[in-house]
């Protein structure tokens, strides 16, 4: 019913389905149109992380994307054996790996990127005024609650 609010048991139920709908949907048509061998999902998670965070060590790797530092540090053996990541050590701790992505791997990201917003974009172009309203809205409210769902330093 429009204009009745939806309770948070009922949306989350709503999300559960629809985000992961979204994510395969989404992940198949830039799987279809991606020139280069696709990633697996740890693997790309990982170098996300470390375009955004230049530098990130393995152990904040493993920290945000949940994940045992052993279970990060064979990703990045993967990934540096593909060419897309490059592992430096700290200069005042040999043992401290700092990880940044290469030129191959930032072409190629941007690659997927562009294919994904493309795809969204006409996907989008088929929305009503209405939902479009209502998509815009609700950007903020994702973000936060993709916020709220982040693991505290304690909760790691």
């Amino acid at each position: 019913m429009p204009g009745t609010r939806m309770s948070a048991d009922s949306a989350a139920a709503e999300l559960a389905v629809a985000l992961p709908a979204l994510h395969r949907a989404l992940d198949h048509r830039i799987r279809a149109d991606f020139p280069h061998d696709k990633l697996p999902d740890g693997q790309l998670a990982l170098l996300r992380l470390a375009a955004e965070h230049e530098g990130v060590t393995v152990r904040e790797a493993a920290d945000v994307l949940l994940m045992k530092p052993n279970n990060v540090s064979a990703l990045v053996s993967q990934l540096t054996g593909r060419g897309l990541l490059e592992r430096r050590s700290d200069p005042a701790d040999r043992r401290v790996a700092h990880l940044h992505c290469t030129d191959l791997a930032r072409e190629r990201l941007a690659v997927a990127d562009a294919l994904a917003e493309r795809h969204l974009a006409a996907a989008m172009r088929h929305l009503g005024d209405g939902e479009m309203a209502a998509l815009g809205s609700a950007l903020g409210a994702l973000h936060s609650l993709a916020a709220h769902l982040r693991p505290t330093a304690g909760q790691v």
